[in-house]
C-alpha cells in the first residue's frame, strides 16, 4: 500500500521494490484517463530480458514491452548502467 499522490514512476518502482503483484489505482478527478495508461507504461519500462535469445526474437520482445534485451556475453557493468538509465 502506498501514500497518495504518487506519481507513476513512483509507483511503478515502489511496487517493484516492494514485490507487489496488483497494482490498483482509483482518482477522484480525470485523471482515470491518463494515470493508470502512465502507470503501465513506466511498467513496461522496467521489462529487461536475458539468456540464450535467437536475434530475430529480439524485435517480438522489444514489440512487447521488452526495454532492454541482455544475451550471453553480456558485460555485467554495461547492463547495469543501462538498467539504472531505464528506471530514470
Amino acid at each position: 500500500m502506498g501514500a497518495m499522490f504518487r506519481t507513476p514512476g513512483e509507483v511503478a518502482r515502489q511496487s517493484v521494490g516492494n514485490d507487489s503483484h496488483v497494482i490498483g489505482t482509483g482518482t477522484k478527478d480525470p485523471g482515470h484517463a491518463t494515470l493508470p495508461p502512465e502507470l503501465v507504461k513506466e511498467l513496461k519500462g522496467l521489462v529487461v530480458v536475458g539468456g540464450v535469445i535467437p536475434a530475430q526474437d529480439y524485435d517480438y520482445l522489444y514489440e512487447h514491452g521488452a526495454s532492454a534485451i541482455f544475451g550471453p556475453g553480456t558485460v555485467i557493468p554495461v547492463a547495469a548502467q543501462k538498467v539504472i538509465a531505464e528506471l530514470g
